[in-house]
This record gives C-alpha cells, sequence and structure tokens, in this order.
C-alpha cells in the first residue's frame, strides 16, 4: 500500500522524514495503516471542486489508461495524473 505526500516547498523526502510518517501512522493510527512504500509528489489530482481523486489513482495504478480511468477535463490538475500514469508504467501495470 503506497503513500502519496505533497511536502512544503523546499522539503524533500527523506529516510528520516519516511521512518518518522511511519511510526507517527503506527502510533497514532494503527500498525495495519503503515504504508509499504511514501512516495513525495507534486500535487493530489483533485476534481473542480476540490475533491481529491482517489479511486481513479487505485485505477491508474492497477493499470487502466487515464483516460478511462478519470476525465482530465473534470480535473482541476489534469497534470498531477501524469505521475500516477508513469509510475504504473515503470511497475509494467
Amino acid at each position: 500500500m503506497p503513500l502519496f505526500v505533497v511536502l512544503r516547498e523546499g522539503e524533500e523526502l527523506t529516510d528520516e522524514l519516511t521512518a518518522s510518517i511511519k511510526r507517527r501512522i503506527r502510533t497514532d493510527c494503527s500498525p495495519r495503516h503503515v504504508p509499504n512504500e511514501i512516495h513525495q509528489i507534486a500535487e493530489i489530482p483533485r476534481t473542480l471542486s476540490g475533491k481529491v481523486l482517489e479511486v481513479p489513482v487505485k485505477r491508474i495504478l492497477m493499470g487502466q489508461p487515464a483516460d478511462q480511468a478519470a476525465s482530465r477535463d473534470s480535473l482541476a490538475n489534469p497534470a498531477a495524473l501524469d505521475v500516477f500514469v508513469a509510475m504504473a508504467a515503470s511497475q509494467g501495470g
């Protein structure tokens, strides 16, 4: 289960920050919610009304073509999907 994070400008996802995020999730939520991977991304894909696109991102990562998973015309930031398309392609999805 991956976790995607948007960090403050100038911040980078280091090993220390990754460990800290996992530790906080384990302590504050549940050990079963600790992600396998944490990826830094520039922005979260959102609809024009501001809703986060979780299901379309999951579908893209599972190999569904982006144009079938989400309509870019309905997104406030359509380029935000590109990182997930690239990730799916690199994983053979």
